[in-house]
């Protein structure tokens, strides 16, 4: 017959011997969707998200003076020619908000900034480090 004491000091054993890497692990980080994103900055900027343009395109955010696009870091060449469209259709003037998700994106917001400025283009921008 196992006395009390026994089993309780087995139980403690058995206890002491299950991994606690499950318990001790990092939790991953929650991948965060440019509409997420967007729905925060925008609503901060007192604007209305997914505008339907006249050729019912969307705007990301609309806000009183800007037209803007939202894009990740590595699209940051395509965020230039959205903008300035959206602003075209809405007279409005064109912005880009880029989504930095990790330090060495930093080149992306770089690279749009340097072609803005290079060619003179009437855009504004924004950057959200998600890092």
């Amino acid at each position: 017959m196992i006395s009390k004491r026994s089993l309780i000091f087995s139980l403690c054993l058995v206890l002491l011997a299950v991994p606690v890497s499950g318990v001790l692990a990092k939790k991953k980080p929650v991948k965060k969707s440019e509409k997420y994103y967007q729905v925060a900055w925008c609503k901060d900027a007192k604007g209305q998200i997914e505008v339907v343009l006249p050729d019912k395109t969307r705007c990301d955010c609309l806000t009183a003076t800007h037209a803007i696009e939202f894009d990740f870091g590595s699209k940051w060449a395509e965020s230039i020619g959205q903008s300035l469209y959206y602003g075209l259709q809405t007279g409005k003037r064109p912005g880009v908000v880029l989504i930095l998700k990790k330090q060495k994106d930093f080149k992306y917001w770089l690279r749009l900034n340097s072609t803005i400025q290079h060619y003179k283009l009437p855009i504004d921008t924004w950057k959200i480090e998600g890092f």
